[in-house]
């Protein structure tokens, strides 16, 4: 009877140890892995098997501070009746959708190093795909949401909005869930290596279409931002008109931080995720799997600074924080006026 082959833990290389030397391997030749037992050559050269590739524990450290931070945001919002508006439902799910990422990353990590399963691989993977593309599609709906809470300001809080909020989380989450679903159901590398990208199990294939998207999203963000930089400006220049003020008013400084906040938001963003979505259309799995890892671990960090982004600045969510904290809010906080740095 032929054996079954080895289940390597890592999802990005099938040699986990090839993360420090681009490629090689610290095994010998016939190792497949974790759970292989030093052979009498290593131990004599004074070399043991890495057990856990220390790359897994930062993306697995990553991943537990993204869960445990948009939690946070989670709870606040589910729990205050007051954020209820559509600019708080896309927040929240930009929040949520994070909060799934964190928790892939960290059931790949146990699963991977425990089970060592197939099966268990793909689900984790499937979970991780779905919850990056629900973030970077709520992210996309953000901005959306942002362009016409400015161009439609007389009619931004009816029930239209409301239904438009609505439909586009139904539309983000299930395309999320689709893609999500492709390693699950067949769309993967595992029967034929060769296909595989420089994320395992992932074909090639798969991976240039997220990036591609990616790459059209990034790009339709950025002119809506700029439409969204000209709308404030011209906002700004209008009330300094009719006040009568000059240039260096708090009007165009608030506007100034504004298109600063905007540019944040933007560079991060690509910050983030350009590195990884540029590396995974040109490489394959035949790259070494250290600048997989050195590309994909900053794309998780977007995650991390979301909440800080879109939630903790958030005026309404700031007081629902103060409140759950320490069940006052400052006065400084409760009489803020909402600025155009706010955007």
């Amino acid at each position: 009877m032929s054996e079954e082959p080895a289940i390597t833990p890592s999802w990005l290389s099938p040699d986990p140890t090839s993360w420090a030397s681009g490629g090689g391997s610290l095994l010998p030749d016939n190792s497949t892995g974790l759970g292989t037992l030093p052979s009498e050559d290593n131990l004599a050269a004074g070399r043991l098997p890495l057990l856990v590739n220390p790359w897994d524990i930062v993306l697995c450290s990553s991943g537990t501070l993204i869960a445990c931070e948009n939690a946070l945001v989670v709870l606040v919002i589910w729990q205050n009746p007051a954020l209820r508006a559509p600019m708080f439902l896309l927040i929240g799910s930009l929040a949520l959708a994070d909060l799934l990422a964190g928790l892939g990353l960290v059931l790949h990590f146990a699963c991977a190093y425990l089970l060592r399963s197939d099966s268990a691989q793909l689900l984790t993977v499937g979970l991780v795909v779905a919850s990056f593309s629900a973030s970077v599609f709520s992210l996309l709906a953000i901005t959306v949401d942002r362009y016409l809470s400015l161009y439609y300001a007389l009619t931004y809080n009816s029930e239209r909005t409301a239904a438009f909020t609505h439909a586009m989380l139904a539309l983000l989450w299930g395309l999320s869930l689709c893609l999500g679903l492709l390693p699950v159901t067949g769309v993967n590398c595992l029967a034929e290596e060769a296909s595989c990208s420089v994320v395992r199990p992932l074909t090639k294939n798969n991976v240039a279409v997220l990036s591609v998207s990616f790459l059209l999203l990034f790009g339709l963000m950025l002119q809506l931002y700029a439409r969204i930089c000209k709308i404030v400006v011209r906002h700004a220049h209008q009330i300094a008109l009719q006040h009568h003020f000059l240039a260096a008013t708090p009007h165009y400084v608030t506007t100034r931080k504004g298109v600063s906040t905007l540019a944040v938001i933007l560079g991060a963003f690509a910050a983030c995720w350009m590195p990884f979505a540029v590396y995974s259309l040109v490489a394959d799995y035949t790259y070494p799997p250290l600048y997989t890892y050195a590309t994909l671990v900053p794309a998780t960090y977007n995650s991390v600074i979301n909440p800080v982004i879109y939630a903790f600045r958030n005026q309404e969510i700031q007081k629902a924080l103060w409140l759950v904290c320490c069940g006052c809010v400052p006065a400084g906080r409760a009489h803020r006026a909402r600025t155009p740095s706010d955007v």
